[in-house]
């Protein structure tokens, strides 16, 4: 198909669900998206009317003479990097998961290791299309009548509205990425080593970083290059993240390097078998994907198997800590050493980011755009005989005294006060009442914290 096909085809789309809302908001009911995927860890309420946005999943044109991709929302990032790569480009920011979509990165919170170069996902967002709850349609820009929505959108959850059409900057790739990973055994020297790196924007195009524990931390430098003198592969039989325990130097392709964490969702595979050598070599195929990942802890989550398990087999309590967190550099010292003390959790992955346009600023995840962040992923179970949720809670608590942001994809335990001090209720309350004034869509607190 041409662009103008592909572009009439969204046209005809919108069309047709603008009609459907039409009839959805007149019982004023809360509406919510039925979609075919979704990278949410904690509870969703499901009372509210659906409409169906699956067909929103298509690559409309890549421009890579302006390096624009012009995208619809439910476009999972596996379908636009295949879509981009034979154009010889890459999304500038590209979430880890192959199953994340789009618009999911926008109104959350996406990262990855082009980040401490690039900004959050949002920052790589040229103009969208919104749906609003009373069924019309917003464009919007850094630059127009709905500026205050495309700088209020990230970290809205939909709450605001629905991103069916978005154009996004590209970059060019090379065919491989070369790897180095560095080895430290203290804190204090992995972090001052990082933000040097950072600083060497010119030289690097990826940075993250792995820590197995306290003495054993490694950062991961990653470079285009147009000639490997090998090639990994982590599909199948090995696995990624024990490779950088072992290797100084490795390298990918392309699209092996910007899929590396998905066969083993970083190193949560082990939750379901897949880092077991046989049942990975029966299973391999199927198993070694988000997306296979997601379908069992769906099926989990609804039949509480591991639960009743648990009981059966009289198991620990255990607590889901589950969270992506942004600390100040500076902060982040006494973050990890509070993090190994009170949690315990390992491996922890450690991406950079820091703000790409330093006069920017989105209302609901504010940011110090002249600070270096250092975001922390960590996600496993606790033993506890604690209340629930304190785990949570004590991190909640700890990233709010180092002045740094958690990510809202997962469980949080945050008081209503002590969540709109943290998430901008003056400038949330201001966009609802312009873009949700009907009530059509949850609560950003409600949506995010609640569990009733």
């Amino acid at each position: 198909m041409t662009y103008k096909q592909r572009l009439a085809e969204y046209e005809k789309k919108k069309k047709q669900l603008i009609e459907e809302f039409a009839l959805k908001i007149k019982d004023n009911k809360k509406i919510r998206l039925g979609k075919s995927t979704s990278n949410l860890f904690r509870h969703r309420k499901r009372n509210n009317s659906t409409i169906n946005v699956r067909e929103f999943n298509n690559v409309i044109n890549v421009d890579v003479k302006n390096l624009i991709a012009e995208v619809e929302g439910m476009t999972t990032y596996e379908e636009l990097v295949k879509e981009t790569l034979k154009h010889g480009v890459m999304p500038t920011v590209v979430p880890e998961l192959k199953s994340i979509t789009l618009g999911g990165a926008v109104t959350g919170i996406g990262i990855e290791s082009s980040s401490f170069k690039y900004g959050l996902v949002h920052e790589t967002i040229k103009e969208m299309e919104i749906l609003l709850s009373d069924g019309s349609t917003a464009v919007c820009a850094a630059d127009n009548k709905h500026k205050d929505l495309f700088f209020g959108f990230p970290n809205s959850y939909g709450t605001l509205g629905y991103a069916l059409k978005l154009k996004i900057k590209v970059i060019p790739v090379k065919k491989y990425v070369k790897l180095t990973h560095l080895k430290f055994t203290n804190a204090k020297d992995f972090f001052n080593k990082l933000q040097q790196l950072c600083r060497q924007k010119e030289i690097f195009d990826f940075i993250d970083g792995t820590i197995f524990n306290e003495r054993e931390l490694y950062i991961t430098l990653g470079q285009f290059v147009d000639k490997a003198q090998f090639v990994s592969d982590y599909k199948y039989m090995n696995i990624y993240y024990r490779s950088i325990q072992k290797k100084n130097i490795d390298y990918l392709t392309i699209s092996d390097y910007i899929w590396r964490w998905d066969p083993d969702w970083f190193w949560c595979s082990k939750h379901f078998g897949a880092q077991n050598m046989i049942l990975r070599f029966l299973a391999g195929k199927w198993l070694l994907k988000s997306t296979s990942y997601w379908k069992i802890r769906a099926w989990n989550s609804k039949y509480k198997i591991g639960e009743k398990l648990g009981k059966i087999l009289g198991s620990q309590k255990k607590e889901s800590v589950v969270q992506d967190v942004e600390i100040p550099i500076e902060n982040c010292e006494e973050f990890i050493a509070f993090f190994h003390k009170e949690i315990g959790i390992k491996p922890i992955w450690v991406c950079p980011v820091q703000a790409y346009d330093p006069d920017v600023i989105y209302d609901l995840y504010e940011m110090d755009s002249s600070k270096l962040y250092i975001n922390f992923g960590f996600w496993d179970m606790v033993k506890t005989m604690q209340k629930k949720g304190h785990y949570n809670q004590r991190v909640e608590n700890k990233v709010s005294e180092l002045k740094g942001k958690k990510s809202l994809y997962s469980t949080s335990f945050y008081t209503k006060k002590e969540f709109w001090d943290l998430y901008n209720k003056k400038s949330y309350d201001n966009l609802k009442r312009k873009y949700d004034s009907r009530h059509g869509l949850s609560d950003l607190y409600d949506k995010c914290v609640m569990r009733k």
